[in-house]
C-alpha cells in the first residue's frame, strides 16, 4: 500500500524536509495546513476513523508474520553454512552480525517514530542497515503498532503545531486584503 491518502477525495502531500505539513493544494477548505499521510494509514490516524482499528490490527499481525518468516529464512540460511562446514567463526560472526543489525535497526526505527532523523542518521544512510537488519525493523513495526499508528505521535504533534502557527496568523490579520482591493475597484470604476 502506497502513503497515499486513506479517505476519497482527500489531497494530501507528504511533508518537506523541514517537516510542515503546510497545504499545496489550491481550493477547497480554508487553505490550512493538511496531515501528512502515514504508510498504511494515509490520514485515518487524524480521527481514528476510515478502518483505523483494522489498520492497526492489520500491520501488527502483518509485520508479525514477516518478522517470523524471516527468522524462518535466516534459520535456513544459516543451517546452509553449517551444511557447508564454513566453520564455527563464521557461522558465529553470521549470527553476531545479523543480531547486531537487528538491534540498531530496531533502536533507529523505534526513534524515527518519535523524531525526524537528523544529520547522518536519514533513513537512506540507514538503507542497509535496516535491510540487514529487518527483523529489528518489522518488531519495532509490531510493538508501536500495539498501541498506536507507526509514527503517529510524531505526525500528531507536527500537524497540531501547524494548525496552531496557521491559525496565530489567520487570526492576527486584520481582513482580507483581496476583499478590500476588490471594494477600492468598485468605488473607482463608479
Amino acid at each position: 500500500m502506497s502513503e497515499q491518502s486513506g479517505r476519497t477525495g482527500d489531497t494530501t502531500t507528504p511533508a518537506s524536509a523541514s517537516g510542515s505539513t503546510e497545504s499545496t493544494t489550491t481550493g477547497g477548505g480554508d487553505g490550512g495546513p493538511r496531515p501528512e499521510p502515514i504508510r498504511f494509514f494515509g490520514t485515518t490516524w487524524v480521527d481514528h476513523d476510515g478502518g483505523y482499528g483494522l489498520r492497526r490490527a492489520g500491520v501488527a499481525v502483518g509485520s508479525l508474520a514477516a518478522a517470523v518468516v524471516g527468522c524462518l529464512a535466516l534459520r535456513f540460511g544459516y543451517e546452509g553454512l553449517v551444511i557447508a562446514e564454513i566453520g564455527g567463526f563464521l557461522n558465529t560472526m553470521v549470527i553476531v552480525m545479523f543480531a547486531v543489525c537487528s538491534a540498531i535497526a530496531f533502536r533507529k526505527t523505534w526513534e524515527g517514530f518519535g523524531r525526524r532523523p537528523t544529520g547522518a542518521a536519514t533513513p537512506d544512510a540507514l538503507r542497509s542497515l535496516r535491510a540487514i537488519g529487518f527483523v529489528g525493523v518489522l518488531l519495532a513495526w509490531f510493538l508501536r503498532s500495539l498501541a498506536e499508528a507507526p509514527g503517529e505521535k510524531l505526525h500528531r504533534e507536527e500537524y497540531e503545531r501547524a494548525r496552531a502557527q496557521y491559525k496565530k496568523r489567520r487570526s492576527s490579520r486584520t481582513g482580507n486584503p483581496a476583499a478590500r482591493k476588490g471594494r477600492s475597484g468598485k468605488q473607482k470604476r463608479t
